[in-house]
């Protein structure tokens, strides 16, 4: 196996979908358990200090909100003849091995760091996935200034034809300056394409109660050696999505989710606001 296995945030993303479906009330907002199963995680996992059930349930409502967000939005474009799907970042995501009710109708592209993609697509041969035509893994090495978009059309990428590009809990690790670069290549889709992005705003606009952990995950990013590098206002990453040359923008706050998925539950279970929210532009 690969020796570089995915990245911490990866598994932690896989682990809180699958501890969704075995902790919160039904309906659940986002079925995954296939993430566990791909996740490099032991029969403890549960006790691990961040799937602490209560401590980290509005993180773990942002989690599956955005998953499902996302997933819908792919679906709905899917139904008006877009046939790819770009996810930026890919991590450990398992759209490819869950929505069989899809696949005929499009090519999925995960763009991911090489070493964790490898260790990917073998973990995936264990488990009787395998990658299908239709999935193409595509390995890009950021850190060596590979050009992610050219890697993409090595793939079989149609620029000529309309995508989906998603990317979540990603833009904080990157500089403002990449995230533009990323924004502008986007923007030069085939008219009809769709971005999906998360952002995380700054800490202070979160709720109170949050700031504490915030600041803890700040830390922890920056001693862990991957450093929150850029955070937004929605006007701001606005702003720049019209400057790339978009068509379209939109903010989809937190609490739009929330009337959209979790309204009517009875837990409780809801996203924090003001923290990770997304930006859809359309070309």
């Amino acid at each position: 196996m690969a020796s570089e296995g995915p990245d911490s945030t990866a598994v932690r993303v896989a682990l809180w979908r699958a501890q969704h479906v075995e902790v919160d009330a039904r309906p659940l907002v986002f079925e995954d358990e296939v993430g566990l199963r791909l996740a490099p995680a032991d029969e403890n996992w549960r006790a691990r200090p961040d799937m602490n059930a209560e401590r980290m349930r509005l993180f773990r409502a942002s989690i599956v909100g955005r998953a499902r967000f996302v997933e819908d939005l792919v679906v709905e474009q899917v139904a008006r003849g877009v046939d790819q799907y770009v996810i930026l970042g890919a991590g450990l995501d398992t759209f490819a091995q869950r929505r069989a009710d899809v696949e005929a109708e499009m090519r999925v592209f995960e763009v991911d760091r090489p070493g964790p993609q490898g260790w990917k697509r073998q973990r995936l041969a264990e488990l009787g996935f395998g990658v299908p035509e239709w999935l193409r893994l595509v390995p890009v090495d950021f850190e060596a200034g590979e050009d992610w978009w050219q890697a993409l059309l090595a793939a079989g990428f149609d620029a000529t034809r309309r995508a989906v590009v998603a990317s979540t809990g990603v833009s904080m690790y990157l500089t403002k300056e990449a995230i533009a670069a990323t924004l502008r290549q986007v923007a030069s889709l085939a008219a009809g394409s769709t971005f999906a992005m998360t952002f995380l705003l700054p800490t202070e606009r979160a709720e109170p109660a949050l700031q504490p952990i915030l600041e803890l995950a700040v830390k922890g990013a920056r001693d862990a050696g991957t450093p929150f590098l850029s955070l937004f206002t929605p006007g701001e990453v606005l702003a720049m999505a019209r400057e790339a040359g978009f068509r379209e923008v939109e903010h989809v706050s937190a609490a739009e989710l929330t009337e959209r998925y979790f309204a009517q539950r009875t837990d409780g279970l809801r996203p924090p606001k003001n923290c990770e929210e997304f930006l859809v532009a359309r070309t």
